[in-house]
């Protein structure tokens, strides 16, 4: 039995669910999102909560039940309040501008990098190397930091490069002096 499949999911007022068989649409204050569904899962959506429950017991309904539940959480949460990830770029001369629908990156490279936003997700810039990036799908926000990440990721040594918000680096001990 899945654990996180059993929690229903509350809905927010004026988050609207419509789910037929597959497909499943939730539209809300920030927009819309849909996503297919296994047709192993069956979405039971109240006027309060949707609870998710699997089509039979067979393994592999029950390997989907806590993924439908999480994804279905996630678009609501989405469309309700929505998601924000943060970046910090660590290293001399490292900064970013935000140019309306792009980014421009200066990463210690010959030349700067012209990084396209996606549509649905916006950048707040503070102070030059902090990047605040806000969207309603979770998934495509993710995939974006992971992308902004691959842009410099961060050094072993001196820790220099792009990172998220909080990330640790654990640095190695350089060459040893010579005797």
């Amino acid at each position: 039995m899945s654990r996180i499949g059993k929690k229903p999911i509350p809905l927010p007022q004026g988050v609207k669910v419509e789910w037929d068989k597959v497909n499943l649409k939730v539209s809300g204050p920030l927009g819309k999102l849909s996503r297919d569904l296994s047709s192993r899962i069956i979405l039971e959506v109240g006027a309060k909560e949707i609870q998710v429950k699997p089509q039979d017991d067979s393994r592999l309904s029950a390997a989907q039940w806590g993924l439908a539940r999480t994804l279905v959480d996630n678009m609501v949460t989405g469309v309700s309040a929505g998601f924000t990830r943060g970046l910090e770029l660590v290293g001399t001369g490292y900064k970013v501008e935000n140019r309306g629908k792009s980014l421009l990156f200066t990463l210690g490279y010959s030349h700067p990098i012209d990084f396209p936003l996606p549509a649905g997700i916006t950048a707040e810039v503070e102070k030059a190397n902090r990047i605040t990036l806000k969207g309603i799908d979770k998934e495509e926000l993710g995939q974006l930091v992971a992308n902004l990440r691959a842009l410099r990721p961060p050094d072993a040594y001196k820790g220099k490069g792009v990172r998220r918000m909080g990330e640790v680096i654990r640095k190695k001990v350089g060459k040893a002096a010579g005797r």
